[in-house]
């Protein structure tokens, strides 16, 4: 519904501008990074945790990656050895994080929030010492051509986003891996008499989650030809908001693929549409943040019931209204 209104209301507004199609070219082509993110958060979500780590993964993915391209002159191999080398880097150094994420919460019991925050940290510090603080460019064509291509008018982006979306969906609802992340989002301790190794599922989890970060990377700096350690650090409250907006629990053990991309849509034909309308990046962060307090708030009062009870007490008033009336 709420898609639908924001598209329809953004195309009334401005209906010789919004439904061009370089502009809905443009806005496929722009979201595939903070949706992947968002996606991520909702996989910790869902097993009822967070990542707050996701940025500072997609940072040191791209900078390893980047280091790979903007030596591939030196490295005498031909150009497409050399993407896949810098695209299998990325996915692995994102891998390793996700372990390393896993193994913090599952093994030394730390919370996740206080884990990933702690990793985030340490991600972006490695990152930084790697680059010094400087920019990677010189990447091969065919590699730029990754996020700046497209299929019959649709961004090859796009296209790995609607593929991304349908493996999780998959994962979530058809494979035995789903159900245990849902079951140990949903009660942690049902889980493990349950017969599933908490332990082992945190670990995997977080390696999904991470490898989205990674894939993000990859994205992030084939479109932009460059990299540099703090691309993408405006994304966090982006993909938490996303998430929750999308209809995944934030106490764990349900989540919505179809939700979250239709949330992803939403939010991004929001953001051009204010951008259209002249509004400036920081209200569109203030109207993110204010747009997440409120859906926390309704989903607290819905989860308490006291939604519900302050629907039934507007019930009542009108009817009595309505019979004075009458």
């Amino acid at each position: 519904m709420v898609f639908l209104v924001v598209l329809i209301g953004m195309t009334a507004a401005m209906p010789e501008r919004f439904l061009r199609i370089g502009n809905l070219q443009n806005m496929m082509r722009n979201l595939p990074e903070y949706a992947l993110l968002a996606f991520g958060i909702m996989l910790a979500m869902t097993i009822g945790g967070i990542d707050l780590s996701g940025v500072s993964v997609l940072s040191l993915s791209g900078v390893v990656a980047g280091l790979i391209l903007s030596r591939h002159q030196e490295l005498g191999l031909p150009t497409t050895a050399v993407i896949v080398l810098a695209i299998a880097a990325a996915l692995g150094t994102a891998a390793l994080c996700g372990v390393f994420n896993g193994l913090v919460i599952s093994v030394a019991g730390v919370p996740a929030i206080i884990a990933t925050l702690g990793t985030n940290g340490l991600f972006f510090g490695i990152a930084m010492g790697i680059t010094r603080g400087h920019g990677l460019g010189g990447f091969p064509l065919p590699y730029i051509r990754i996020a700046n291509g497209d299929f019959f008018g649709i961004p090859y982006p796009f296209l790995i986003l609607l593929a991304v979306a349908v493996l999780l969906w998959v994962l979530l609802e058809k494979t035995s891996l789903g159900f245990q992340m849902r079951m140990l989002g949903a009660s942690p301790t049902a889980a493990r008499f349950s017969g599933v190794n908490n332990r082992r599922i945190l670990i995997k989890s977080f390696v999904v989650i991470a490898l989205l970060a990674g894939l993000a990377a990859v994205l992030l700096t084939s479109k932009v030809a460059t990299m540099r350690p703090n691309y993408g650090q405006q994304y966090m409250l982006l993909a938490v908001l996303l998430s929750v907006f999308g209809g995944t629990n934030p106490d764990g053990g349900f989540s919505s693929v179809p939700g979250v991309l239709l949330a992803i849509l939403s939010l991004q034909l929001i953001a051009t549409g204010s951008t259209f309308l002249g509004f400036t990046p920081f209200f569109r962060n203030f109207l993110y943040g204010a747009l997440l307090l409120l859906v926390m708030v309704i989903h607290n009062y819905r989860n308490t019931g006291a939604f519900v009870e302050m629907s039934d007490r507007i019930k009542v008033v009108f009817r009595k209204k309505l019979r004075k009336a009458n």
